[in-house]
């Protein structure tokens, strides 16, 4: 892992001969694979970019990428831009390693044995997924309307990139939404089941660091320090989460933006509140600690979780984020019809089985209900 300024001179290091680098055409166009490329060729390689990453890439996308994959027989993927890209050459890079594998053979029970045809080296370009220091990638199921988890202790990239020159260029509420999805792995891998001692360390700095940051990047796309502060704390949350687990609000999170196409980040942080409120009747110690951490006072556990989860909700207002579904424009009517199907995808995922206080259909159904209204959850 190489992060700071200028980290980018570190794939001159790398040693192969051809590297696919993964990305879209908005990455391309702000002419960092470019810059990307330039690194490369001084490295030795011969060099193919793949620049037709979706938004939450599907499994056609990626299927597309695979083809170009082993016409070209690259020995490095390089995924370059936010978790979409990184994500698509994580599972772009299992299939062509392994052509006799399904996407959905990516598991963490499958032994793929990566690493026998070429490595993986990503690139954050937002500083939201950390996807470039887990081992998830998110894949849509078009036919479906369902994102897949999939997940391998070997998809941890070979080498991670965390450059803050790349964030500059980031639009306001492109920060703040990708602010909002690392806030979100920071806090479920502090409070889910699995939380142990190295992810609460990685997760409570996270944290620390997007309360002080996010707002001023928000404010001020070229504020480098900033910048940098955030792109480090995405990759923080990342590390915590891959060393504990999410939970529920990414189930629900998950569900609702395949079934409306909203992007990750929005629709992560918009769960992040209901879910900590429904939550807290089991860790509210949990979240006191966190409180403290980021300097709230409080005289009681209770308030202490309440005046955190407030400040959340500010946060978001502050950053033009939408704090209901319907905020978002999507009516009563068109969520209802849906809101079976939202219940039952975030019962299938299995963040839901490491939350704190694991919900069943009908807690999801009313934790939907509540967010549409925008209601503080009071079960």
């Amino acid at each position: 892992m190489v992060f700071g300024e200028d980290a980018l001179e570190s794939l001159e290091g790398m040693k192969g001969r051809r590297a696919l680098v993964v990305t879209d055409k908005t990455i391309r166009g702000l002419g960092f694979v470019d810059t990307v490329i330039k690194h490369l060729k001084k490295a030795g390689m011969e060099t193919k970019v793949f620049d037709e990453v979706e938004p939450e890439p599907s499994i056609e996308n990626v299927m597309k990428g695979v083809e170009i994959a082993r016409e070209f027989s690259p020995d490095w993927f390089v995924g370059l831009g936010g978790g979409s890209c990184m994500d698509a050459a994580k599972a772009m890079w299992v299939l062509y390693e392994r052509p006799d594998l399904r996407i959905h053979d990516i598991t963490p029970m499958t032994e793929l044995g990566l690493r026998k045809k070429a490595r993986l080296a990503c690139i954050p370009t937002t500083s939201g997924t950390g996807s470039d220091a887990t081992w998830a990638a998110v894949i849509t199921d078009k036919q479906e309307s369902f994102k897949m988890e999939l997940s391998s202790r070997e998809l941890v990239a070979d080498l991670s990139v965390v450059d803050p020159k790349l964030t500059l260029k980031m639009p306001p509420q492109l920060t703040a939404a990708t602010g909002m999805d690392a806030l979100t792995h920071a806090i479920e891998a502090y409070v889910c089941q699995w939380r142990n001692d190295f992810s609460d360390a990685m997760a409570i700095k996270a944290i620390q660091l997007v309360f002080k940051y996010l707002p001023r990047a928000y404010e001020n796309g070229e504020d480098v320090e900033a910048r940098e502060r955030m792109h480090i704390a995405a990759t923080m949350a990342g590390m915590a989460f891959s060393n504990s687990q999410v939970a529920s609000t990414h189930a629900m999170g998950h569900a609702f933006g395949a079934v409306f196409h909203i992007p990750h980040g929005r629709a992560v942080g918009l769960f992040l509140p209901y879910v900590m409120e429904y939550s807290s009747k089991v860790v509210m110690n949990r979240f006191a600690e966190i409180a403290e951490a980021v300097g709230i006072k409080a005289k009681t556990g209770e308030e202490a979780t309440k005046r955190l989860i407030e400040c959340i909700k500010d946060m978001r207002k502050k950053l033009k984020e939408p704090l209901s579904v319907k905020e978002m424009g999507i009516s009563e009517e068109d969520y209802e019809a849906r809101l079976d199907e939202l219940v039952t995808k975030s019962c299938q995922s299995a963040c839901t089985f490491v939350n704190p206080r694991v919900p069943g259909e009908e807690d999801y159904r009313r934790l939907f209900l509540y967010a549409f209204e925008g209601k503080e959850v009071d079960f």
